[in-house]
């Protein structure tokens, strides 16, 4: 079984800041879920967990791995999407016109401009971790853990379910949350997943969320 977990909240996912790169630490709020989701973390019997290297990412990681014996590896391809000049914006869900609104709501159309990442880089350096790291550890039935970021985990989930674009945020998760994925299992990865665990990611949820918390 594969893993898929988002960090942790920080203060920025509370205002709705955009991220991307920007190395941002979880608020208290974020370690108290990551201590909480230690627990379900433990009952799946994790061989090793691969790890983005940004702080987020790393703090949420070794939090629900605390107390084990999984080994932690921190791998640069699971960092998450850059926003180039944008990270630090606020409300842009709410702003049709801002260039980095088709890659919430049209992900299918978004233009990567300004220094930001595109859809097709990001799911190019999934694609080079899966074929180096783990394809190897899915065929010797290894459980592995993956901490790392909404985006990057949208994007992995849409490359192992072999998703079109426009399906990439299918799967949103909100922090603290799993996606598991049996390469050996659709129908019990489609299970599992349509629990209350995974946020599907609307439109009208997400805007009524930035309102809410402007």
């Amino acid at each position: 079984m594969i893993g898929i977990f988002r960090h942790g909240k920080t203060d920025w996912n509370v205002i709705h800041k955009i991220q991307g790169r920007t190395d941002v630490p979880l608020n208290e709020e974020g370690i108290a879920s990551a201590k909480r989701a230690a627990e379900e973390v433990a009952m799946c019997k994790f061989d090793i967990c691969y790890v983005s290297p940004l702080i987020r990412a790393r703090q949420t990681a070794e939090i629900i791995t605390e107390g084990s014996e999984i080994e932690i590896r921190v791998d640069k391809r699971l960092s998450e999407i850059s926003f180039g000049k944008y990270e630090g914006s606020e409300g842009v869900y709410g702003i049709p016109d801002h260039p980095l609104h088709d890659f919430f709501f049209a992900p299918e159309k978004y233009k990567a401009v300004n220094g930001a990442e595109s859809l097709e880089e990001l799911l190019e350096r999934i694609r080079d971790f899966y074929e180096e790291v783990l394809k190897d550890c899915i065929n010797r039935k290894k459980n592995v853990l993956i901490v790392a970021h909404g985006a990057l985990n949208a994007g992995l989930i849409t490359f192992l379910l072999g998703n079109d674009k426009k399906d990439f945020w299918s799967y949103g998760q909100s922090n603290c949350t799993m996606f598991r994925f049996y390469p050996d299992d659709p129908e019990r990865t489609k299970a599992e997943n349509s629990s209350t665990f995974i946020k599907q990611m609307t439109e009208k949820d997400l805007a009524a969320s930035v309102f809410k918390n402007r």
